[in-house]
């Protein structure tokens, strides 16, 4: 019979192939070799290594990871021992996007900034950064994108250097895959050097990879003044994260930018398809019930509020930032368990705004973030 070894963190995923295979349940930290030496395949997350150490004389001919991140897979270890691995591009793209979209509206009230005067330079243009930046056009800002990658096969003028985004953005975000090596290395694109070249008055955001960021140097240079503040989503470290690090960052969350219900079921139905079409076992098109939210419907009187007001209270009626950074700081010590328990959060999809004395411009805007509008006594 089949044997699984699978991450028992990955949400909706019991029960499902066990018809099937016989499913055996740890925690990352837990997925050892002795674990996997009789295992098929692996369903995990980022928090299992898996390479030589762990995977060298045991039966697994497959890995599925419910991640958008692979960098926990050795890919040239995998290569050599024949191995075959695949991960979920994209399928916590919209669910960043929202935490983003919180986050924003916290940073501009924060540091008193008009949200669309700001230049937001998006670092890392694929599924995630591409949301993030139709989300700063609907919100009025100015977006500066920068993928050497994409650059190159695109020929795009849109695209424009690091350098170019050092120098003109007033916030910063990286949306990139970890690259140790190579023209695209992205190992601590932001280093002492990048603190040293922005302006004082620059916000930077990483819900990337931890490692994408330099913790120390961006210590240094918020202790400096460097920059103007950040925020951390990820962290070099993880789960020992810098103390003195998240008192000086003005949001720190633990990692859970991309934990939307909807980006949960969108990694778990990519990994069991992935592991169905492996192994031939007709779950091709599988996918989970979700959760309902608590509160689907959100009532919003347009009445003498500017968009970007009606915009920041129909964001953070479905996700507000601070309530995860506030459990953070206070329990930093608890940084895997908050992970591991964290509260239902849905996207703006599942949303309904009752919109009343707006205009079909607002309804619009509402309707581009990906939120469902009913319009009452409207005008045009």
């Amino acid at each position: 019979m089949l044997k699984i070894v699978a991450d028992d963190k990955i949400p909706y995923l019991k029960g499902v192939l066990e018809p099937y295979a016989k499913v055996t349940y740890l925690p990352g930290g837990d997925i050892t070799h002795e674990a996997v030496k009789d295992a098929d395949a692996l369903i995990t997350r980022t928090r299992t290594r898996c390479d030589a150490s762990l995977l060298e004389g045991t039966s697994v001919k497959f890995i599925a990871t419910a991640t958008i991140g692979f960098d926990h897979i050795d890919r040239e270890y995998c290569k050599k021992a024949g191995i075959q691995w695949t991960n979920a591009p994209g399928c916590n793209a919209n669910s960043v996007h929202q935490y983003i979209a919180s986050v924003l509206m916290h940073i501009a009230a924060k540091h008193h900034r008009n949200i669309t005067q700001q230049t937001l330079g998006i670092v890392g243009v694929g599924n995630v950064g591409s949301k993030i930046a139709s989300l700063g056009k609907t919100l009025g800002m100015q977006v500066l994108l920068n993928d050497p990658p994409r650059a190159r096969k695109e020929l795009n003028p849109e695209f424009v250097s690091f350098a170019k985004i050092k120098q003109s953005s007033d916030i910063i975000t990286f949306h990139v895959p970890l690259n140790k090596e190579g023209k695209d290395k992205t190992y601590h694109i932001a280093d002492t050097e990048f603190f040293n070249s922005v302006s004082p008055q620059t916000l930077v955001i990483n819900s990337s990879r931890g490692a994408v960021v330099d913790n120390q140097a961006l210590k240094q240079a918020l202790d400096e003044q460097k920059i103007a503040g950040a925020v951390l989503d990820v962290w070099e470290n993880e789960p020992a994260i810098d103390r003195d690090l998240l008192d000086a960052v003005d949001i720190g969350t633990p990692h859970i930018a991309g934990y939307s219900r909807d980006g949960k079921a969108n990694g778990t139905a990519m990994a069991i398809h992935a592991v169905s079409k492996f192994f031939n076992l007709g779950l091709d098109r599988w996918y989970p019930e979700i959760e309902q939210p608590s509160n689907p419907v959100i009532e919003i009187d347009a009445t003498a509020k500017s968009y970007h007001r009606i915009f920041e209270e129909a964001i953070l009626a479905t996700y507000n930032v601070a309530d995860d950074a506030k459990r953070l700081r206070n329990n930093p010590e608890t940084f895997e368990k908050q992970r591991g328990d964290y509260p239902v959060r849905r996207e703006f999809t599942a949303y309904t705004i009752k919109l009343s004395n707006g205009d079909n411009f607002i309804e619009n805007l509402l309707k581009k973030a990906g939120f469902t509008v009913e319009t009452t006594n409207n005008t045009l």
